[in-house]
């Protein structure tokens, strides 16, 4: 390995050193008590060292919201590969986002919640984010003809119960309820969807 192959893996290595101890304190203490003071001190980088990788909190927090997508993404698909029906997979794949969603709380917030540079819905949007958007797209597109309309209605869903759960806004105990709610909405549109033929776009 070349001097530069090298340094590129170090580099990288640091990084997600980095990225993981911000995961480690937000998950267990909260976003609050992740500083690039308290971060230089846990992995034992100097500030300047850890600023060379991140120029803010703010890109560490994107950093982290990067890996949540990519965990999401897998998760969204191996929900959806685990069923055997399409309607099946509607209501496993809202299964797996909300445990997703309470088992990776302060993960979960640097993806939807706190403010970073990432943009959704954009021609550079990373692939990351995109990914997790196909992810989800492909257990909608079978009841619909809109498929990306579809997809964020579905996603702006599963988000606000989401998160109106984490926040104690609504009950717990009628999750299944709402989450089958939510995809009898989608799966019922699949008449629709036969009567209007399929789309021109």
């Amino acid at each position: 390995m070349g001097i530069v192959e090298r340094k590129g893996r170090e580099r990288a290595e640091r990084e997600q050193r980095i990225v993981a101890a911000a995961r480690v304190i937000a998950e267990r203490e909260g976003w609050d008590a992740v500083t690039v003071r308290r971060l230089a001190s846990e992995i034992e980088y100097s500030q300047p060292v850890l600023y060379s990788h991140f120029e803010s909190r703010n890109a560490i927090v994107a950093a982290v919201a990067i890996q949540g997508f990519q965990e999401i993404t897998l998760a969204i698909r191996d929900a959806a590969s685990a069923s055997n029906r399409r309607r099946t997979a509607l209501e496993n794949v809202a299964l797996a986002y909300f445990e997703f969603a309470f088992r990776h709380p302060a993960t979960y917030e640097a993806m939807f919640i706190l403010p970073t540079d990432l943009r959704f819905a954009k021609s550079d949007t990373d692939p990351e984010l995109r990914a997790a958007f196909d992810a989800l797209a492909a257990v909608v597109a079978p009841f619909c003809v809109d498929v990306a309309l579809v997809t964020e209605t579905f996603w702006a869903s599963l988000h606000g119960l989401a998160d109106l759960e984490r926040s104690g806004r609504i009950r717990p105990s009628a999750r299944a309820e709402r989450i089958a709610l939510v995809v009898r909405a989608i799966a019922g549109s699949e008449n629709g969807r036969a009567a209007r033929g399929p789309s021109t776009r």
